[in-house]
């Protein structure tokens, strides 16, 4: 959707970022419970690039997620993707899935999110999809602007406790939104674990032989991923 944009609106936008300390692994404080979880895909490793097959330069289908380490007092695990460099105020979301089952182990296959490849979500029974930044409930593969550098893309999975059953404001909605899910997370998250893919578009304007490499906007006082 993006790729047709010219890059000098890129290069403008380049120093604007929502930035990593705004994405919920690092808004939400759980103490010994940050990055309990281990985080994994097969398609790519920690702070690497994603292949294109899962963006919109490909299929745009939703990548395999492996995690491990949920503790035993959690009901479910949600599952929040955002991209930590998009040039608005707070991560763009790419997905959200609550009520996963809340196993010591669990995975989503390549393809569980409905996408551009794929107009069905094939969750497990428990799972539902939540509404991602553009109001659909699927995986909005990462779509960067041409010129606007490196981009991170946050797959953060949360265990959370059982709900009170008599609060019917800590249920979430059939497809929740980001606010939702934060209001859950910061009321019942056990523990958390991260996982970052990057993709960028190369810039038009610059020669391949002259390109320099990608830098980041350094944040401080980042918890530790």
């Amino acid at each position: 959707m993006l790729e047709k944009l010219p890059d000098a609106l890129g290069h403008a936008l380049r120093n604007q970022r929502a930035g990593l300390d705004e994405i919920a692994f690092n808004l939400v404080d759980l103490r010994t419970g940050t990055a309990a979880i281990a985080v994994s895909s097969l398609a790519f490793a920690d702070h690497a690039p994603i292949p294109a097959l899962y963006t919109a330069d490909g299929e745009g289908r939703s990548p395999p997620l492996q995690w491990s380490g949920v503790p035993a007092g959690a009901a479910s695990v949600v599952l929040l993707v955002e991209d930590a460099d998009a040039p608005t105020p707070r991560p763009l979301v790419h997905a959200i899935v609550v009520d996963l089952p809340a196993d010591a182990e669990g995975t989503l296959p390549e393809s569980a999110l409905a996408s551009p490849a794929q107009d069905d979500s094939t969750l497990p029974a428990t799972g539902r999809v939540g509404r991602n930044s553009y109001l659909q409930a699927a995986w909005l593969p990462p779509d960067p602007p041409p010129g606007h550098g490196v981009h991170r893309y946050a797959f953060q999975v949360f265990a959370l406790a059982a709900a009170d059953p008599e609060d019917e404001t800590a249920l979430l909605d059939e497809t929740p939104g980001r606010e939702a899910v934060m209001d859950a997370i910061n009321a019942r998250a056990l523990a958390s674990g991260l996982l970052i893919g990057t993709y960028t578009r190369p810039d038009g304007s610059i020669r391949a032989d002259q390109e320099e490499p990608a830098t980041l906007p350094q944040t401080p006082g980042l918890l530790a991923t």
